[in-house]
């Protein structure tokens, strides 16, 4: 998406502001994916969704990034920067830990996707699809 105006500075800007564009990016390519799979029923359409945008789902993606050494150290302070994030919130469906990690890939999403690296942006989005649908080695795109 291209807007009039970019945003400056975003390595600069709040780990919290960061999860918040994540959080809406991830929900595009979610809602993406389903559509191009030809899953176009609302209830459908949603109880798949929440098994890519769940906390606890989103927490399991960056622990496996983690564990495999996918983000760089750039894209690793990023998600950190997140994970460590006061939020004011309470999460009512998942412990603290988890909500802790969802956001900080939220951040790191964020963050790809104000940097303009939507090449990379891709490729770590159709490595988390592959996590959730169980195909973990095998690093298909997006679409």
């Amino acid at each position: 998406m291209k807007l009039d105006q970019q945003v400056k500075e975003p390595a600069q800007l709040n780990a919290l502001a960061l999860a918040y564009m994540g959080d809406a990016v991830m929900e595009m390519y979610v809602r993406y994916r389903l559509i191009s799979k030809g899953q176009v029923r609302p209830n459908r359409l949603h109880r798949e969704a929440t098994n890519y945008v769940s906390a606890k789902a989103q927490a399991k993606i960056l622990h496996v990034f983690f564990e495999q050494g996918v983000l760089s150290d750039e894209e690793r302070a990023v998600a950190l920067r997140g994970r460590n994030a006061k939020s004011g919130t309470v999460p009512k469906n998942t412990d603290h830990a988890t909500y802790r990690y969802s956001t900080a890939l939220e951040a790191l999403i964020g963050y790809l996707y104000l940097t303009g690296k939507t090449d990379r942006l891709d490729e770590i989005v159709g490595q988390a699809f592959a996590i959730i649908e169980g195909k973990e080695g095998n690093n298909e795109s997006t679409t």
